[in-house]
């Protein structure tokens, strides 16, 4: 693009002589003529337009006729003021587009008018480079400006008000004024740069917010300027860059952090807790159940280490009339909460089952428990009594996998009670529950288990229980149970590890298990007792 001003010969600047011919009745600049350009602006139309888009130099022209687009731009009023008022116009950015035969091109220009005489002088610079200067630094929030000692001069970029937030009325803040621009948290850092700059010549940074910007904050590096090495400080150059997403996104990640480890100690102690619980709830089985002709064995592989313990329980016990109560839970949820309610639970069983109730019963009764506890309060369970003088396991299900029965080295599912599986407990109230009976043989190993053992995603419940039939078999084919505690407990370790193989590290397993002792019969035991095992 091309500004207008006097022709003078040897300036490098691109320049055209215009003298206005037309003003409107309000002042306005209907058209000029454009009587002379130096040679930049020859050289610059000539090095911006395509060729022949511009019709050859042939003396005084009318300006828009010429470049017909300029009519619609700030050149019409800058121009008109310059020639009405006699005085300086400009700087300002003028953007227009001139059609050419190989398309538009688009001009983008810093523009100043001067009088000169009866003519005005347009001048122009390329404005591209100015305005992308300009541009970078919104872009990337970073402005810059030199002060000068001796006379508190200051010559800033061209973003610098932009950049920093100051008012287009205001005044560019001298070195000195920066300490009052300045938030009085921000002083004391400010203070301490100035002095490394200005007396002990150091490049140096703080951070800084302005009053008039407080929600902004900027990074500012400052150097001194010496006219000679080792000389006197004449002058103070520095960047502010605005930091203030990157503080946002460090005080978040702060924030986070210490959220992360409040969370962490959080879990710390709740799977302190539950461990604790686990140790108070859950029974270690070694040979209390060898004098009923029964063993007894365990694994239990909480969900996660955070957990520590989860809704899972079991529990096996000689009742006053002789018969064993042997149970196994799934409360739902996970942690600490979940631990609690298969606490209640566990608990709330113990006093019934004193009480010569069957199982069903028994069953019923926790659901009242669950159901009272709340909506969340949910579980599923199996309920069993080992009637050892006639070598029959009864058992209730409430929503839970049921047993599978190893006999044999073949395993199997238990059947269901009659009408099928009972709903979870607490689900609903006055739910009447059913129970099945399996006659016990010596050897036996009965296997009760929580869903998180067997379950795999995506596969259906059908094969996984396959897999867990499977897995149960080779076990006992690849190296059969010994006698004792120990033999029992040895088996179902390598069962869970088998399965265990396919899981994700998250998955809880559970899995008590109970047998007769092997190679005993009625009577070796004590009167009225069986040598049957019982597993769960």
């Amino acid at each position: 693009m091309q500004r207008a001003a006097c022709a003078v010969d040897g300036d490098d600047q691109p320049r055209d002589v215009g003298k206005v011919v037309v003003l409107g009745e309000h002042g306005e600049l209907r058209d000029a003529f454009y009587v002379a350009q130096n040679a930049s602006a020859r050289a610059y139309s000539a090095s911006r337009f395509p060729p022949g888009s511009v019709p050859p130099w042939a003396g005084p022209v009318p300006l828009f006729e010429r470049f017909p687009s300029l009519a619609g731009t700030a050149v019409s009023r800058i121009l008109a003021d310059a020639f009405r008022l006699r005085t300086p116009q400009g700087p300002e950015m003028v953007e227009w587009v001139m059609s050419t035969r190989s398309g538009p091109v688009r001009i983008n220009d810093e523009v100043r008018v001067a009088p000169c005489g009866d003519h005005v002088l347009l001048t122009w610079e390329r404005g591209d480079r100015l305005h992308m200067a300009g541009a970078a630094q919104r872009l990337v929030r970073t402005c810059w400006a030199e002060w000068n000692l001796g006379d508190q001069g200051v010559e800033p970029s061209r973003g610098f008000r932009q950049v920093l937030g100051l008012a287009d009325d205001i005044a560019v803040p001298a070195l000195l004024d920066l300490a009052t621009e300045a938030t009085p948290d921000s002083l004391p850092a400010l203070y301490r740069t100035l002095y490394d700059v200005i007396l002990r010549k150091y490049t140096a940074a703080c951070e800084l917010r302005l009053s008039s910007n407080s929600e902004r904050t900027f990074r500012m590096v400052a150097e001194p300027v010496r006219i000679a090495p080792g000389g006197l400080v004449w002058a103070v150059r520095a960047v502010f860059i605005d930091v203030t997403s990157d503080r946002r996104r460090r005080e978040a990640a702060q924030h986070s952090a210490s959220e992360a480890r409040r969370e962490h100690e959080r879990v710390e102690a709740v799977a302190e807790i539950a461990d604790v619980l686990r140790e108070a709830v859950l029974p270690h089985f070694q040979d209390e159940l060898d004098a009923f002709g029964l063993e007894a064995a365990a694994v239990y592989r909480p969900e996660a280490r955070e957990a520590g313990v989860g809704g899972d329980w079991y529990k096996a016990r000689e009742l006053p009339d002789g018969r064993l109560l042997i149970a196994l839970g799934d409360a739902r949820g996970h942690g600490l909460e979940a631990a609690t309610l298969m606490a209640k639970l566990r608990y709330a069983l113990a006093g019934p089952a004193y009480t010569e109730e069957p199982v069903e019963r028994l069953t019923q009764w926790l659901n009242e428990v669950a159901y009272a506890d709340g909506d969340e309060s949910t579980a599923t369970a199996v309920i069993a009594r080992c009637h050892t003088e006639r070598s029959l396991l009864r058992w209730t299900c409430a929503g839970h996998p049921r047993p599978v029965l190893v006999r044999g080295g073949r395993a199997t599912q238990l059947p269901a009670p009659d009408g099928g599986p009972g709903i979870p407990l607490g689900v609903l109230p006055d739910v009447t529950y059913t129970a099945a009976e399996t006659p016990l043989e010596v050897d036996d190993i009965v296997l009760m288990y929580s869903d998180g053992l067997i379950e795999r995603r995506p596969t259906d419940p059908d094969q996984d229980r396959d897999r867990f039939l499977e897995a149960a078999e080779h076990c006992c084919a690849e190296v059969a149970p010994d006698a004792g505690h120990a033999g029992l407990q040895n088996y179902v370790e390598r069962l869970v590890a088998r399965l265990d193989g396919r899981t994700a590290p998250t998955t809880r397993h559970f899995l008590p298990c109970a047998g007769s002792a092997p190679g005993r019969r009625s009577g070796e035991v004590g009167p009225g007792r069986s040598s049957r095992r019982a597993a769960s």
